[in-house]
């Protein structure tokens, strides 16, 4: 997904960089509306699985400082939760930074139309 992002991000930069004449704007701001919703359910997703993990690790953190004793098992399953909540919010960060991005595309791709877009001037 994230190899998607990018090459996504950088087609719809050389797009609007390129200001070809021949350019359907109106095809081309309708497709990538489209992709901002894919990609806006798969943050969606995401934050709900980092969110789960992220509750799962101080949940597991949170009995392995009250156990009376130091429990091998219960700090293993926390590292295990970790190597996996580190790489999640890691993902969750680019989609939700790519996501903003597509935002300021599609201004610059309405303005590169010659419609009225709204946060650039």
């Amino acid at each position: 997904m994230t190899e998607r992002v990018k090459k996504y991000m950088a087609y719809i930069d050389s797009l609007i960089e390129s200001n070809d004449p021949d350019t359907d704007w109106d095809a081309e701001t309708a497709r990538h509306l489209v992709q901002i919703k894919f990609f806006m359910h798969e943050r969606f997703i995401h934050l709900i699985v980092t969110v789960l993990f992220a509750l799962m690790a101080i949940m597991v953190l949170g009995i392995f400082l009250l156990s009376s004793e130091f429990s091998w098992p219960v700090m293993v399953l926390f590292l295990l939760i970790m190597v996996l909540l580190v790489p999640y919010v890691k993902h969750y960060y680019l989609l939700e930074n790519s996501v903003q991005y597509m935002y300021v595309q599609y201004d610059r791709m309405l303005k590169a139309s010659g419609k009225k877009a709204f946060f650039i001037k």
